[in-house]
């Protein structure tokens, strides 16, 4: 129906797909299925659907043929076919009784595969709405031959076609990454827990907690069973517990994350929330299980899909002690641009001492195992990542993170960097990669302190690579630190990145250092200095900075290229002899490309000039 078209097209956009042709089989519009005789068959037994049948009613509807939305079919499994029905508003989504095939989505998406099932297993997708935010999914499996179907229930969005015949075989579901998606289930959740009185301290360990418990088989197939909120939490105590043993997590931290359970329990909204409505516990599992762990099982594994969504979500967090906990996640593509360079393998050991959620080691993690066999891959998990974070809320999450990975979680340390109890625990595993975003602006350890203590971990000759505020490359600051530093390490490289990057985290321009490890600066030495402040990226309104016109991937070709043949390009790279006392920038010794230079571009530097005097305290 042309009133339906909206509807037809959003779950097409979902699922991924076009009509016709596609690599997983085939989709067919309106119940057009010409080549496939016994479907076609079975819609003719159906007839068009009428006002008013039972489930139980296999009497012959209106004239011709049943016509649904669509029926997909598979390549790799000819016994398998989707059916699904839509209705463009939410309000005709489904009857009492499953009974009015006609005016409603459910209703008639089981009507189709009742006489399917005849013939094939039966996935029935009920869809009514035409945006994601307002739209209501309801999905059945009904096997062929069966007298009875089931509800799908966990399934309340629509998937990719491939994603139900994973789900019905019981294999893990995988949702391609989307920062709107992240940003809608983001603050939806934050908004509902700021209502529900969950407070800021307990949010992200109860984000944390229940993807952990997600990852014990048993739970993640039986929470959906549970009637009550006691049941639902000792489910939930047992799952994060036994978990979290496995991988020698300490038993004070385990108390700690299950303690967080208990404060959720007691709140009066969660008490008197039945479990089958939206808001209540196991509503919130559903939405972290059905929308947030399936991007984290995607194949493009690098993105830190749970950093992404963890730091959307503290910005509505502002809980009733006013504070909002969070971090700085390090965009995506310059945790990639910084792995690339240190240079790391397969063979590589990687640690970052200010792990935050992980984004670095998940990156590491994905570029380390592509061309890894099994056995590698063995290696990688147990021995090739390490980790230390200080933030109890945050080392919950960065363990979920990684647990969620099935990789490098029991060598995650919770406690300080500065501690040498866990520093020598580093040490003594000869890792040569470290990776680091220190944090900005503290009271007791400026940002290259951070980076001392990173290259003291590593092995004679291993690579650091830190991202930092320019002013650490200045001179301005950090003077004894970056006195030590060149007596004791090598400066290899310093890359200006684009000032807005961290945008809007952060508003300190930023800049990436390159180490050698334990081997002091040699006087003669050449530092390369790269301009790299032209990243492709711009910004959008909704989306932050997004690499819309798709340069990134050449800028990055480009700079590497630069860095690793030692190249100097007018108005990109340069080297220089330095030492503690001088600036390390490109800015302080690069020549100017003058031919490319306009009238927008000397604006735009003047403005970045009066902005960068501003942001660093420079004096007149």
């Amino acid at each position: 129906m042309a009133n339906e078209k909206y509807s037809e097209d959003f779950i097409l956009r979902e699922m991924r797909t076009q009509t016709g042709e596609n690599n997983f089989g085939f989709v067919f519009p309106q119940g057009d299925v010409p080549d496939i005789g016994k479907i076609d068959d079975l819609l003719k037994q159906a007839g068009g659907k009428p006002d008013v049948c039972d489930l139980s009613d296999f009497a012959k509807g209106g004239n011709g043929k049943a016509k649904p939305e669509f029926i997909v079919t598979f390549k790799n499994d000819a016994n398998t076919v989707l059916v699904v029905e839509c209705k463009r508003s939410a309000k005709q989504h489904t009857s009492e009784k499953f009974n009015q095939p006609k005016k409603y989505a459910v209703d008639g998406a089981l009507y189709y595969a009742k006489f399917l099932k005849s013939e094939y297993n039966v996935v029935a997708i009920a869809v009514s709405g035409t945006k994601k935010e307002d739209c209501k999914v309801s999905t059945f499996y009904w096997q062929k031959g069966f007298e009875n179907y089931t509800e799908l229930a966990k399934i309340n969005i629509v998937l990719e076609p491939m994603n139900y015949l994973k789900f019905i075989r019981g294999e893990k579901i995988a949702i391609a990454y989307s920062i709107e998606d992240i940003r809608r289930t983001a603050i939806d959740m934050s908004n509902k827990l700021r209502t529900a009185k969950v407070t800021a301290n307990n949010k992200p360990i109860f984000i944390a907690g229940i993807l952990i418990a997600l990852q014990d088989e048993i739970f993640d197939a039986e929470y959906q069973t549970a009637t009550t909120l006691e049941s639902l939490i000792d489910r939930l105590r047992i799952a994060i517990n036994k978990i979290l043993k496995n991988t020698n997590v300490e038993q004070g931290r385990i108390d700690s994350i299950l303690s967080t359970f208990n404060d959720v329990a007691s709140l009066h909204h969660f008490q008197i929330t039945p479990m089958t409505d939206d808001n209540s516990l196991r509503w919130y599992i559903q939405e972290l299980d059905m929308k947030i762990k399936p991007m984290m099982n995607h194949s493009d594994s690098s993105i830190d899909a749970l950093g992404e969504f963890y730091q959307e979500f503290i910005k509505f967090s502002n809980g009733d002690d006013g504070k909002a906990l969070g971090i700085i996640l390090t965009p995506q593509h310059l945790t990639d641009f910084m792995c690339d360079v240190s240079g790391l393998n397969k063979s590589s050991k990687v640690v970052d001492i200010c792990a935050g959620s992980g984004g670095f080691l998940v990156t590491a993690m994905s570029k380390m195992m592509k061309n890894a066999n099994p056995e590698e891959v063995k290696q990688i998990r147990r021995h090739g990542l390490y980790g230390v974070e200080a933030d109890p809320n945050i080392f919950a999450l960065c363990i979920a993170n990684m647990i969620v990975r099935r990789d490098g979680k029991s060598n995650i340390h919770y406690g300080s960097c500065f501690d040498e109890k866990i520093l020598n625990e580093l040490r003594s595993q000869n890792i040569e990669i470290g990776l680091i975003n220190p944090p900005y602006s503290q009271e007791d350890h400026n940002e290259l302190a951070f980076v001392e203590k990173l290259l003291s971990v590593l092995t004679t000759r291993g690579v650091a690579v830190a991202v930092v505020p320019i002013n650490c490359a200045l001179g301005t600051t950090c003077k004894e630190e970056r006195e030590r530093l060149m007596q004791n390490h090598t400066l290899e490289a310093v890359f200006s990145m684009p000032t807005e990057i961290f945008n809007p985290a952060a508003s300190a321009p930023p800049c990436v250092m390159v180490w050698t490890a334990n081997v002091p600066h040699p006087a003669d030495k050449q530092t390369f200095f790269g301009y790299y402040r032209e990243d492709g990226f711009v910004k959008h309104k909704k989306l932050g900075r997004v690499d819309a016109y798709e340069k990134w991937g050449s800028i990055k070709n480009e700079w590497l290229k630069l860095y690793r043949e030692r190249d100097i390009k007018a108005g990109l790279s340069v080297k220089h002899c330095v030492t503690h006392k001088d600036e390390w920038c490109a800015e302080a010794y690069m020549e100017t490309d003058y031919s490319t230079l306009n009238q927008t571009d000397f604006e735009k530097k003047i403005k970045e000039y009066v902005a960068f005097k501003l942001l660093n305290n420079v004096e007149q």
